[in-house]
């Protein structure tokens, strides 16, 4: 065995290598699988082909996508929504698998619940057949989003082919400056390397401002990842890591837990590990930042104006200004605390975690929304641990919706959308045409900007109401 310095992508892939096949591929073994309440008729189509489910122990679901926040997973109005929640009850009731459905406090948005549960774990692989899988990352295991047809394989037999991705480290040195989130962060991160630049990767996040954040945070980073096209982002596992997980129901306990640890502790990138790419950023040079387009990759900081397609020499990237321009109703040059926006939505997976509630409510605090504005909690117990903090009470006296947990406006399956031509201020992960309804314009950032924009009703420097230094 070659005792080169490795990543730690390296290191749990070839933990994971089942057995090699043609054409670059290798058969990976998942360690776990999430299911939502979209994915249950996989089941059905298993049932139908007289395939089995090899590891019901090695799977979590919960209902998400679907479920209304207005009134919770209960009041399903929808017959068909309503049958899909109850099919998934039904179908993991009788395989045994945990389900954290209606009526379970601990129901939420798969990639929020999974973590909290203890679920996911350093040096495993885990799959969900959801994009934004990525978050998982965050604990330093290999985690990425499937198709159907994955899910189905992975559901019978706890396997993968896979093509190997190359591996890239993206070092964010130094401190960050007073008013700059992890949200910020990744966003500048994509306007660095384009919505395109992570194809073929998995990147590693590495530097002494990734490793000063919570888990919370760094959710939020690998949460994103796959905005920037990479197939999983990760951080290194580190006594944060470890604090957030002792004492969760699915991780390891008393020996186990020592024995885990003493894992653990081996994976980081070995010191002199080569990446195939590589990308420094300076955490000092990083302000507020939000999105002015219609791809996360067409983020500024918040000091910034609206981009002249008059300035760019390349005659694709300027008719793809244009038409950004057109779409999201936006004059160039356009300061961007000018722009007024007519809707705000705090959630989603990756930004409705107690730390992005306990952030946004400091802005809150006292002042009132001059525009429509929610709170999504991304799972039962963060709503709970909210209201005992008296965060509810901020939001609601300062007018904002206090909803039930789930995916909501991210992506709308349960009909959270706003109306055509609404500007909505979104702390979620996607600002595709539609993505937040037919016609609705978004712009991404992080929740305390999102509170900025919902009392003030435009785009702004949140450092500009918390008095912190630009």
């Amino acid at each position: 065995m070659s005792t080169a310095p490795r990543t730690l992508f390296e290191k749990i892939w070839s933990r994971h290598v089942v057995t090699e096949g043609a054409g670059g591929m290798s058969l990976l073994y998942i360690d776990r699988l999430l299911m939502h309440d979209g994915a249950v008729h996989t089941f059905d189509r298993l049932r139908k082909a007289g395939r089995a489910i090899r590891r019901p122990d090695a799977i979590a679901a919960t209902a998400d996508h679907y479920v209304p926040t207005a009134t919770g997973p209960r009041g399903i109005a929808d017959p068909a929504i309503r049958g899909m929640v109850t099919e998934m009850a039904r179908h993991t009731a009788d395989l045994r698998i945990p389900y954290f459905g209606p009526g379970d406090a601990r129901q939420g948005i798969v990639h929020v619940m999974g973590p909290e549960q203890g679920f996911t774990l350093p040096g495993i692989t885990l799959v969900c057949g959801d994009s934004h899988t990525a978050t998982h990352g965050a604990f330093g295991c290999l985690a990425f989003g499937i198709g159907a047809s994955e899910l189905e394989h992975v559901l019978a037999t706890s396997c993968l082919w896979q093509r190997k991705p190359r591996a890239m480290r993206i070092r964010v040195d130094g401190a960050r400056p007073p008013g700059v989130a992890a949200k910020d962060v990744i966003l500048t991160v994509i306007a660095t390397i384009s919505a395109a630049g992570g194809t073929g990767y998995v990147i590693e996040y590495a530097g002494a401002a990734i490793a000063a954040m919570s888990m919370d945070e760094r959710m939020t980073v690998c949460n994103m990842s796959i905005e920037a096209g990479a197939r999983a982002g990760m951080v290194a596992p580190d006594v944060t890591t470890y604090g957030y997980l002792e004492g969760r129901p699915f991780a390891p306990a008393a020996a186990q837990w020592d024995a885990a640890r003493a894992h653990w502790e081996t994976l980081p990138s070995d010191e002199g590990a080569v990446f195939d790419a590589e990308v420094v950023l300076d955490a000092a040079t990083l302000a507020p930042t939000v999105t002015w387009g219609t791809s996360p990759q067409e983020a500024l900081p918040i000091t910034g104006r609206v981009p002249d397609p008059a300035e760019t020499a390349d005659p694709a990237r300027r008719s793809a200004i244009e038409r950004m321009l057109a779409y999201m109703g936006l004059a160039a040059n356009t300061p961007l605390t000018a722009i007024k926006v007519d809707r705000v939505f705090i959630g989603s997976c990756t930004n409705s975690r107690l730390e992005d509630l306990r952030s946004a409510a400091v802005v809150v605090r006292g002042r009132r929304v001059v525009v429509p504005a929610w709170v999504v909690a991304g799972s039962g117990l963060i709503k709970r641990a909210a209201e005992a903090e008296g965060l509810d009470r901020i939001f609601r006296e300062a007018g904002f919706e206090w909803r039930e947990p789930g995916c909501s406006m991210c992506i709308g399956m349960n009909g959270d959308t706003g109306r055509p031509g609404e500007r909505v201020a979104s702390t979620s992960n996607r600002n595709f045409e539609g993505r937040q309804g037919k016609g609705v314009r978004t712009h991404l950032m992080s929740p305390a900007m999102a509170a900025a924009a919902a009392v003030t009703g435009r785009l702004t420097d949140v450092r500009a109401l918390t008095g912190e230094a630009r």
